[in-house]
């Protein structure tokens, strides 16, 4: 600053003279913070409180599927997206929804949502025109109006969840709101679907009614195009024509095959005949039933002349008659073959016979096919229009019966069911008395502050010349030389008033600075061990789990090394600590580095759980080495399964896994087990650490002992925790049962 207080030297803001200024009215400020605070106790007393209710709508798909099974979702059903959501939040604030809601609950008849109404004194800011006259409204705009200001409908984050929150005066009606407010709105999308379905269905039973005409008219069209036209159907694909040229077809194929095999047979037989081959080669011979009694009459005179020629000379008449009539029968069979041949033969001309009279006919078949497949290209384009009518009727027909198996109230429900019902709030949510006081009362303090640092700027009592240095201190006498108060300096003297005013305040600045180190060097002398054993048994009721929590919590410690001088009784005290944290709604995680494993034990499902000795060996990755215990919400980072005297070459790691932990948890512990003093040096880092000492059984001068040893090896944060550790007390199962 330059120019200040009529004088053209510079100068400079003196901060100690404005601290001083500030501590020489510490009573007033300090007595106004006090008043403040005592008004807005007696104001916030005097509120009348509000209360709080919510009831939360989860949005879904409720459409039945009616055809069973697993289908498709309808058409029509809304697109679950966060635009429908934020649609469905804006639905529960219309204007119709609260008018609803204002009606069934008379909420007009009551002061709380009409204030203007019933309030037998005008409002100042109506008078001078600031503000618009309520009463210009109607009345129930008016209590729509103060029911949105007391109304907070909004999505949830990341979900299909949508909040309805509302405030009053009164309990009940907190909570009834909210919960009418659902109701209604389900009643309303409910009847949104009633009416869709009821609307599908009168829309739908006139054009059904159509359609079914329009189909009958389009099926007599093909009935009479195919009559006129001898279109004749003999199945659903097959017309008479096609079938009779099917049938045709087949029999000329049979004839001609039956013509082939006659003149073949024949064929057969007279080229035996030429040739001289013995007919009984042949098949259609042998099976002549003639030629079989002709054979067998030829072989009973073989037979016959044999016999005689054995007794009779050739030249006797017996023999002659015999040999004659077997002459007489070969000719015979000779001539019946001949016959077959010619039945053969008889055979294939009727067959070719046949085979001409079946090829006209085909052909005329064919003429006429020809001719009915041009007239079928008409009768398929009346087929095709009365099959799409058909279609669209049963389409139709299918939906109006859906549509009239929705009509109950209970087939349609809305897209959306209610997950949480408000209930009456037992505490209000405003005002809140110990937060206003507080904010209140820091804001007098610090605007009190303000207000003296401003005073003593524009005073000039707080600035200074620039380059001026500090009063020296007579090194022999440490005293100072007396300032010079502005009110009688000399006329005549050599420094400015505002200078020797500056050299005033330096002093009062010194002196106080003097008395702030003395009281800072006597806050910070630290008690002796056995002074603060008994400080915290008076305090602290027995070194228990529950204050040891409560001073970690407090203060925000985010790693904590806990020593058992005892082993396992100490470790498990441990553990019903961090589990005690752990419902506290806190986030903790123990580090098992004890040779034991009792934490491992009593925490995890499986002692064999890759731990912080897999991790510091490299053989496991770090979220796998972190489990869940298995009583609470706190986490357990177990032994492990690794070598420990491999694990500790490794022990460099250990810092960097713990900064990791302390990172992502609130707080963590390590459990040492019975380690010495000198063994936590690389766990600890420096004398800052906290050490928690878990003693449960010691006795007074065996814990006073203890923490005097850790204090002359310069770890100054101790706790001492002396209750043990119970896995069958209550607190076990506190949070479950919650």
């Amino acid at each position: 600053m330059s120019g200040v207080n009529g004088s053209n030297q510079d100068v400079d803001i003196d901060l100690g003279r404005i601290i001083a200024a500030v501590w020489e009215r510490k009573a007033r400020i300090i007595g106004a913070t006090v008043i403040a605070a005592a008004v807005a106790l007696v104001g916030a007393s005097l509120m009348k409180p509000s209360y709080k209710g919510e009831t939360r709508l989860l949005i879904e798909s409720r459409s039945p599927n009616l055809s069973g099974g697993e289908g498709a979702p309808q058409a029509n059903d809304p697109v679950l997206d966060s635009l429908n959501v934020t649609s469905q939040a804006q639905l529960l604030q219309s204007s119709d929804l609260i008018k609803r809601v204002v009606r069934e609950l008379k909420l007009a008849q009551l002061k709380e949502f009409d204030p203007a109404a019933q309030s037998l004194l005008p409002d100042p800011l109506v008078l001078i025109g600031l503000k618009q006259d309520p009463m210009t409204l109607e009345a129930e705009d008016r209590v729509i109006q103060e029911f949105r200001e007391k109304l907070q409908v909004y999505p949830v984050e990341n979900s299909r969840v949508i909040a309805i929150e509302f405030s009053s005066h009164d309990q009940k009606l907190a909570a009834d709101i909210p919960n009418r407010m659902a109701e209604v709105y389900l009643e309303i999308q409910s009847g949104a679907k009633l009416d869709t379905h009821s609307e599908t269905a009168r829309w739908l039973e006139p054009e059904i009614v159509r359609l079914t005409g329009k189909v009958q008219e389009a099926e007599k069209k093909v009935a009479d195009y195919r009559s006129s036209n001898g279109l004749f159907q003999t199945t659903e694909t097959n017309s008479f024509s096609t079938q009779q040229l099917n049938d045709i077809s087949t029999e000329l194929a049979r004839v001609r095959a039956e013509r082939a095999n006659a003149e073949a047979r024949a064929e057969n037989v007279r080229a035996a005949l030429k040739a001289g081959r013995a007919s009984d080669t042949l098949t259609d011979v042998v099976g002549s039933q003639v030629i079989q009694r002709l054979k067998e009459a030829e072989a009973n005179l073989q037979a016959q002349i044999s016999d005689q020629s054995t007794q009779l000379l050739e030249g006797h008449p017996r023999l002659k008659g015999l040999r004659a009539q077997l002459g007489g029968i070969r000719q015979q069979i000779d001539s019946e073959t001949k016959k077959i041949l010619a039945s053969l033969e008889n055979d294939a001309e009727v067959a070719r016979l046949r085979e001409r009279q079946l090829m006209t006919q085909l052909n005329g078949l064919k003429a006429d096919s020809a001719k009915s497949g041009e007239e079928e290209v008409g009768l398929r384009a009346l087929e095709r229009e009365a099959t799409a009518q058909r279609q669209l009727l049963e389409t139709y027909l299918a939906r109006f019966r859906e549509a009239t198996s929705r009509l109950d109230s209970n087939a349609s429900p809305a897209d959306a069911r209610i997950v949480s019902r408000a209930v009456e709030p037992s505490e209000p949510y405003f005002p809140k008395i110990i937060p206003i006081v507080t904010v209140v009362s820091l804001a007098t303090f610090i605007f009190g502050c303000l207000i003296v640092m401003i005073i003593e700027l524009f005073s000039g009592r707080a600035l200074r010349p620039s380059g001026v240095g500090d009063v020296e201190f007579d090194r022999e006498a440490k005293t100072l030389p007396a300032p010079v108060p502005a009110a009688v300096a000399p006329a005549d003297s050599p420094l400015p008033v505002h200078q020797m005013q500056a050299e005033a305040a330096r002093f009062d600045v010194r002196e106080a600075a003097a008395k702030a180190r003395a009281k800072v060097s006597e806050r910070f002398v630290f008690p002796t061990a056995e002074e603060r054993v008994e400080q915290v048994e008076a305090k602290d009721e027995g070194f228990t789990i529950g204050s040891v929590a409560h001073y970690l919590e407090r203060h925000d410690v985010p790693v904590a090394i806990a020593i058992s001088p005892r082993g396992d009784e100490g470790s498990t005290a441990t553990v019903m600590l961090a589990r005690e944290i752990a419902e506290h709604g806190r986030t903790v995680a123990l580090i098992d580095m004890t040779g034991s494993a009792c934490p491992t034990r009593l925490m995890a499902e499986n002692p064999k759980l890759p731990g912080i000795t897999d991790l510091l060996c490299g053989e496991t990755a770090f979220g796998d080495a972190i489990h869940r215990d298995r009583l609470s919400d706190a986490h357990i980072i177990p032994h492990g399964a690794s070598d420990p005297g491999k694990a500790m070459r490794g022990a460099d790691r250990l810092t960097m896994i713990i900064d990791a932990l302390a990172d992502a948890y609130d707080l963590v512990l390590v459990e040492c087990g019975p380690a010495e003093i000198s063994g936590i040096s690389r766990l600890a880092g420096d004398e800052t650490a906290d050490i928690i000492l878990s003693v449960p059984g010691f006795k007074d001068d065996e814990v006073a002992k203890l923490v005097t040893d850790f204090e002359m090896a310069g770890y100054r944060h101790l706790l001492v925790m002396s209750e043990a550790g119970d896995l069958h007390s209550p607190r076990r199962g506190r949070r479950r049962a919650a």
